[in-house]
């Protein structure tokens, strides 16, 4: 029943409705509030979307319009999500972190009619832009925001939004989704593409459905769906929460908890105690190490026992299966180390999905000694963004992202690229008729990725044709940006950005020789590049040229620390092409070891 819901329905806002009249007054969306966990129910979560979506409507906002949702993770950001959909508008999701210029660029490209903000700090870099740009004609706001002129648009508040006549907004939300089907846009989300400016990617209601049914098949058949619920911690403006972590509770009829930041996830896990969540490599690299630091200290025994779950874990992932010898001490754990940890994690949770950036095997085996089941997934925003994932039931494999999930086809190329096929790629890029025949062809998505499937139809990858960063968060950084932006700078001549998997961008820089010569006449300093580059003051002034880079990018985007490269890439060494575009493998190569050292 639980799937054929999911199936059966023509989109998001009738699948959500369903639910809604299924939970009642049961809690659905729970968040801290004055120190204390304050819930909504699925019914009067209901009531607030259908009577916000038609006070969007009232507002003038029609079929096809782009809303824009500037806010952190929180109850109102789901309910303005389905309203804007339940409005027959689209949700253009914008990120917290987004400088002027990537809300101007946002605005300016997906056309937006009206935006939510949630508080004034976010207004601070959102509003410029809205005046800038001239776009969206209507602001509300979730937060008071005092403001005694709002110029070039009409503010509205959160409470506005939410009244009106409940049963006669249902009646007119349940008329509109009659008329809106599965190859309808749901929603634009921007992500980053090589030539730099973030590209919308359109995902159809459908896409999105299908996500949500391969992934609640997964739940289903390996967990058992009871009383789920799910600790929303990613930004809610990224495809994998957006539809992981929010569309999939829905689906299968659970609870959704919002946790209130990195610094306070620990104590939220405990707290909430989420049988289910979805989240990036780099927390599970921050959870680990502090387990392991809080095992260090207590004794030799504690630590004896970490070893061998990590060696019994480690030992039955390269086997298929757990010896029988290890028997004895896998019960030993089940009795002493593992519970401590399992209540760290609230004591109820199935399964934690990895996705967004690619897991370190060593991580995955860790929280599996811990006795902590880690599925780790593979897909892009392009396909819903979900494509394949890991299962218990085929057996964990932590070098693989598992098998391609319910309803979605997958090819390997000639070339070894991933190609995926089915209802979950994206219908287009907005507005990007060539991006989109250079990424879908004959109805395939050429994912950029290289990889092949092993014995059990599993797919491995092993590189990545396009030059996107994913840092170990999961955001994507396009360097030829960044790249670019460095080298408009007076005193840098090339530049080559790094990150991958890592916590922070670094850059690969070669100093204009001309701006050189001008500083060490002006310094009374012999000009010799090796020497320069040891020299602390003309660090100083390079790295000030960063600085100014930096003040127009986005916090994921910053350049944090660099490197002077040995001299200057050319075609001659083999560092640049023909066509004068770095050879990022041939650099890599030479200076990793290197830029590696920064973190």
């Amino acid at each position: 029943m639980l799937l054929r819901d999911i199936d059966d329905a023509q989109n998001l806002v009738s699948l959500f409705l369903k639910r809604a009249d299924q939970g009642g007054e049961k809690p659905f969306l729970t968040s801290k509030i004055g120190g204390e966990w304050t819930s909504i129910s699925h019914a009067e979560t209901a009531r607030q979307v259908c009577l916000m979506a038609e006070q969007l409507r009232s507002l003038g906002l029609r079929d096809g319009d782009r809303v824009v949702i500037v806010s952190e993770n929180r109850p109102e950001w789901c309910i303005a999500d389905l309203a804007i959909m339940a409005a027959g508008c689209i949700t253009t999701p914008a990120y917290t972190t987004n400088t002027e210029r990537d809300h101007s660029h946002i605005l300016d490209d997906s056309g937006a009619s009206a935006v939510i903000v949630s508080n004034s700090k976010l207004a601070k870099t959102l509003f410029p832009a809205i005046m800038q740009s001239g776009r969206a004609n209507h602001v509300i706001t979730i937060d008071a925001i005092a403001s005694s002129q709002s110029g070039s648009f009409d503010m509205h508040g959160w409470d506005k939004m939410i009244s009106g006549d409940a049963e006669k907004a249902r009646q007119a939300v349940e008329q509109r989704m009659a008329t809106i089907g599965r190859k309808d846009a749901a929603c634009i989300i921007y992500t980053s593409g090589t030539s730099g400016a973030p590209r919308g990617v359109v995902q159809s209601h459908g896409a999105i459905l299908c996500n949500v049914s391969g992934a609640a098949e997964i739940i289903a058949e390996d967990f058992g769906v009871k009383e789920e619920r799910f600790l929303s911690f990613l930004p809610l403006s990224h495809a994998y929460e957006h539809t992981g972590g929010q569309f999939l509770p829905i689906g299968v009829g659970a609870e959704i908890w919002y946790s209130e930041g990195l610094e306070k996830l620990a104590s939220n896990i405990e707290e909430a105690r989420p049988t289910i969540m979805v989240v990036v490599p780099r927390l599970f690299e921050v959870l680990r190490a502090r387990i392991l630091k809080q095992v260090s200290k207590e004794g030799k025994f504690a630590n004896y026992l970490m070893d061998s779950a990590i060696s019994i874990s480690q030992n039955a992932g390269k086997r298929g299966a757990k010896r029988l010898r290890d028997r004895p001490m896998d019960l030993l754990l089940e009795r002493t180390l593992r519970p401590k940890i399992r209540q760290k994690f609230g004591g109820r949770l199935k399964a934690m999905v990895s996705g967004g950036a690619p897991l370190n095997p060593e991580v995955g085996y860790f929280f599996d000694a811990m006795g902590l089941t880690l599925l780790q997934g593979y897909g892009q925003t392009e396909s819903g963004p979900v494509v394949s994932c890991n299962r218990p039931l085929v057996g964990l494999q932590m070098d693989s992202v598992g098998r391609p999930m319910r309803g979605v086809e997958v090819e390997i190329a000639e070339d070894g690229e991933i190609l995926v096929r089915g209802e979950l790629v994206m219908t287009e890029y907005w507005q990007r008729p060539i991006d989109t025949e250079r990424t879908l062809k004959n109805g395939w998505l050429h994912t950029g990725d290289v990889g092949h499937l092993d014995d059990k139809g599993r797919i491995k990858i092993t590189d990545r044709k396009k030059d996107i960063i994913v840092n170990d968060k999961g955001d994507n950084v396009a360097p030829q940006k960044l790249e670019g932006m460095l080298t408009l700078q007076p005193e840098i001549s090339q530049a080559m950005v790094m990150g991958d998997k890592k916590p922070f961008m670094t850059a690969l820089i070669v100093p204009d020789a001309e701006w050189a010569l001008q500083w060490t006449t002006e310094n009374d300093i012999r000009l010799d590049m090796a020497e320069l580059h040891a020299l602390p003051a003309f660090r100083s002034a390079v790295k000030a040229a960063i600085d100014r880079t930096n003040a127009n990018l986005s916090v994921v985007e910053k350049v944090r620390k660099f490197e002077f490269a040995d001299g200057p890439f050319t075609v001659d060494n083999d560092q640049m092409t023909p066509t004068l575009k770095i050879r990022r493998h041939e650099i890599r190569a030479i200076y990793q070891e290197r830029m590696n050292a920064l973190y």
